[in-house]
Parts: structure tokens; C-alpha cells; sequence
């Protein structure tokens, strides 16, 4: 948790001055374009990406714009999608890249930046908080960094553990009555908020790296999975993950050696496992998997603070138990939950929130997001679990509305709200929600988040 000496930065403005650096040395980066498809050669191996076609109605009808997707071919291609890719989740199964390891497990992190008063700021100041207002059974916890810019700026945030049991839990909400506590309360009070965002994150660490490479391919950063839990942090492994990637791949072709007719660069896995990503996951491989004891937080927070003094030196590596869509209890054994009502102040509705994300999508094309049985949201979700889409998902994308007869609900799904956080994907207990990148173009707009 050390962070002395390190750099509070809008991330969004580094990626954006990344790709500067890139495109200076002859990159072509593709804005607005969505890789919708994997190709593949005729042994099996990666041929490299598709687009999506563009300009399709609803209906599946071409409209007047309609563009054809292009085809992108690699003689390896590096998936780079972040936490959950839509097409990263079909490599690994396509290629069986998990059968040595366990589940990913997830958190939601959702986000906020406040122009707050000039008093109250203090540049280089990070605070983190763990647990409250969670109940002593779900992980979680908060961060709030003052930034140095050029007004005074703070990024504050929560992340709820995607392995909750109670279908009763909202993360959005569990937020903002974060924020109503006497420690930060008056850090808001007299400031604006302008700007909010969510994405998933993988918390499985060590144990649920899947394989790296496959045939035609490697996965670097979030869609491997490299972050370090207690830390909350995974920039600095993406980064380097891509750097060694880059450099397996590179020595990999110059050798001309290949089983396949898309290049594995086997080289890239020994490289992780010789970095300091490996020994920075190893280090904290137990923590996030020590919470799911009997004391909950307690013994948690117990346990991990043991294994940080000692360095993950523990002969015995915990296990996650399960993925995070089969942990949810069905709701006549849970509590529900009562909510502050927003203030308008310092906490929000959900609508008002995803409006300061910028998001956007064209309202005539095909749905992005997609259930597999129309009948489960109803029959199972509603029925067992009291209908958790409606509060795990960040964007109000999700809601059950009386059926025009009168009789009954059915799910009805806001897809112009979403944000691509992902959760929906991980967290529905039937898994019968599959996430697909939109028209390119679509989805938030984040500004130096």
C-alpha cells in the first residue's frame, strides 16, 4: 500500500498521450472501430481480428450508411481488452487457457472526479478505507486521490467484490452512502462533481492467470489479469506485460519457428514468470482469497496483514472457491437493504450519474447487449433472486417493468445507458447475458478519468 514518491495522474491523459507516442512511430490506431471477431486459420490458430460491419438497423437491415468491418491479419496478435474482453473470454475457452487455473473473480470499481473547494485540497494526498459501508461478508473498499492539476481536482472512488452473496446489494448506492461519512462527508460539501464512470476489475490475482499464450496469440494486462488487489493498482503490470509481450513476439518471429500457422509466443510466459509481475502477484496471491472465512472482514483484514508483514511468504496458496455469478443467496434468505435517498448534492441517482460519463449510442442498431433465453430474467432472476440486474449493474441499464396487461414484469433493458463496465457479463447468476461491442463509437465518453 506504500505510495510515497509515486505519481497522481489522470490516466485517461496518459493513455491519450500514449497514443501520441505511438502513432509518432508509425502506429495506425483505429478510433471508433470495435474488434468484433476473431479469425482464425484453417489449423485452428489466429488469423487476427475483424471489425464490426457499421450502419445496421435494429431489424438487421443495412441502412444508408452502412460500412463493412474490416479484417485485420497478424502473424500473432496481442489482446490487449482489459478486464473481461468479449473476445478475450472466447480465447480462453476456445483454447481451454484456464484448465490450470482458477475462476477470475472480479470487483466493480465505480468513479467520481470533483472540483472541490481550494481549502480542502491538498495535492498528493491518497486515502484509502476498507469495508464500511459493506456489510462484514462483502470486500470492498474505497479510494480518493487529490490531484495536481490545474483546479482542484479529486478522484474518488469505491470497489465492491463481484462475489457478494446478498442479491440486495447495490454497488452504485453502497457508494454513494460511502461518501455521507464523517471522514470525507465534508470534502464534497461546497464542491461539484463532474464527471462519473465504472468498469469491472479482476481481483483472482496469481490464481487465476489463465495460460498466456495460445497458437497465433498471447493476452497482456487486465485480460490476463494482472492487478494487485490491496493496491488497487494494475497500470505499471499492463505496461510492462505488453513489453514483454512485444519482445516475445518479436524474437518469436525472427526465429521462424512456429507448430502453427499463427506465431505462439511460448517465450512470453517465462518471461512473466522471471518479471516483477510475478513477484508482486505472488507476494499478495493470498489476501483477496483470505476474506472468505467465517469472521468475514475481521478475519481478513486479520489474515492479510499477516501475509503483507511477511511478504506472501506463506508455504499454502488459498483458494478464490467459485466464480462470482454462482455466490449469490436467493433473496428469502437475504435482508434487503434501505438506501439513503440522494441528496443532489453529495450523492446521486443513477441517471444523473451516467450523464456526466458521456454516454452515447446510436439508438437504431442491433442490441448489445443479448440474453440467451428471453424466459430466465423472469422465471429465475426475478423469481429466486428479486431481480439483481436491476441493482448490480452501475448505468440503470437494467430494470423490471409491469407488463401492459398488468399481470406481472418482464426485464426491460436500457441499452443507450451503458457504460461497458462489463458486470452484467460476470455477476448474472444464470449467466444468460452476453456483452458485445456496439457500433464502434458507442459507449462512454470518459475526459481524462
Amino acid at each position: 500500500m506504500y505510495n510515497h514518491g509515486n505519481y497522481i495522474v489522470r490516466l485517461g491523459h496518459v493513455v491519450q498521450w500514449l497514443g501520441e507516442q505511438a502513432e509518432s512511430m508509425g502506429v495506425e490506431i483505429y478510433p471508433g472501430y470495435a474488434a468484433s471477431e476473431i479469425l482464425y486459420h484453417e489449423d485452428g490458430s489466429v488469423k487476427g481480428i475483424a471489425t464490426n460491419d457499421v450502419g445496421i438497423a435494429k431489424d438487421g437491415s443495412p441502412k444508408a450508411n452502412f460500412e463493412r468491418g474490416m479484417e485485420l491479419h497478424a502473424k500473432c496478435t496481442i489482446f490487449a481488452e482489459g478486464c473481461h474482453g468479449h473476445l478475450t473470454k472466447q480465447i480462453i475457452k476456445n483454447f481451454n487457457l484456464r484448465s490450470n487455473a482458477e475462476p477470475q473473480t472480479y470487483g466493480i470499481g465505480l468513479k467520481e472526479m470533483w472540483e472541490i473547494d481550494p481549502s480542502k485540497h491538498v495535492p498528493g494526498t491518497v486515502e484509502h478505507t476498507f469495508g464500511w459501508p459493506l456489510d462484514p461478508h462483502t470486500y470492498g473498499g474505497s479510494f480518493l486521490y487529490h490531484l495536481n492539476d490545474s483546479s482542484p481536482l479529486i478522484a474518488v472512488g469505491f470497489v465492491v467484490g463481484l462475489d457478494y452473496s446478498n442479491p440486495y446489494i447495490s454497488p452504485f448506492r453502497e457508494f454513494q452512502r460511502f461518501k455521507l461519512h464523517p471522514s470525507v462527508k465534508s470534502i464534497f460539501e461546497g464542491g461539484k462533481r463532474i464527471a462519473y464512470g465504472a468498469r469491472a476489475i479482476n481481483e483472482g490475482g496469481l490464481q487465476s492467470l489463465p495460460k498466456l499464450t495460445f497458437p497465433g496469440g498471447c493476452l497482456v494486462g487486465c485480460a490476463a489479469g494482472f492487478l494487485n488487489v490491496p493496491k488497487v493498482k494494475g497500470t505499471h503490470n499492463a505496461m510492462r506485460s505488453g513489453m514483454l509481450a512485444a519482445e516475445s513476439v518479436y524474437e518469436t518471429i525472427q526465429s521462424e519457428q512456429k507448430e502453427t500457422e499463427g506465431y505462439e509466443p511460448k517465450v512470453y510466459e517465462e518471461k512473466i514468470k522471471n518479471s516483477p509481475i510475478w513477484k508482486e502477484l505472488t507476494a499478495v496471491r493470498n489476501v483477496r482469497p483470505s476474506f472468505h472465512n467465517r469472521f468475514g472482514l475481521y478475519g481478513g483484514v486479520a489474515y492479510s496483514g499477516f501475509s503483507i508483514v511477511i511478504g506472501g511468504r506463506e508455504p499454502w496458496t488459498l483458494s478464490h472457491g467459485g466464480p462470482d455469478n454462482s455466490r449469490l443467496k436467493p433473496a428469502a434468505e437475504c435482508k434487503k437493504i434501505e438506501y439513503p435517498k440522494p441528496d443532489g448534492k453529495i450523492t446521486f441517482d443513477l441517471l444523473s450519474s451516467v450523464a456526466l460519463s458521456g454516454t452515447n449510442h446510436e439508438g437504431d442498431q442491433p442490441p448489445h447487449l443479448t440474453l440467451m433465453d428471453d424466459t430466465v430474467p423472469v422465471k429465475t432472476n426475478l423469481a429466486v433472486y428479486d431481480g439483481p440486474e436491476a441493482r448490480f449493474c452501475p448505468a440503470g441499464v437494467y430494470e423490471y417493468v409491469p407488463l401492459e396487461s398488468g399481470e406481472g414484469e418482464r426485464l426491460q433493458i436500457n441499452a443507450q445507458n451503458c457504460v461497458h463496465c462489463k458486470t452484467c457479463d460476470i455477476k448474472d447468476p444464470t449467466q444468460n447475458i452476453n456483452w458485445v461491442v456496439p457500433e464502434g463509437s458507442g459507449g462512454p465518453a470518459y475526459n481524462g478519468m
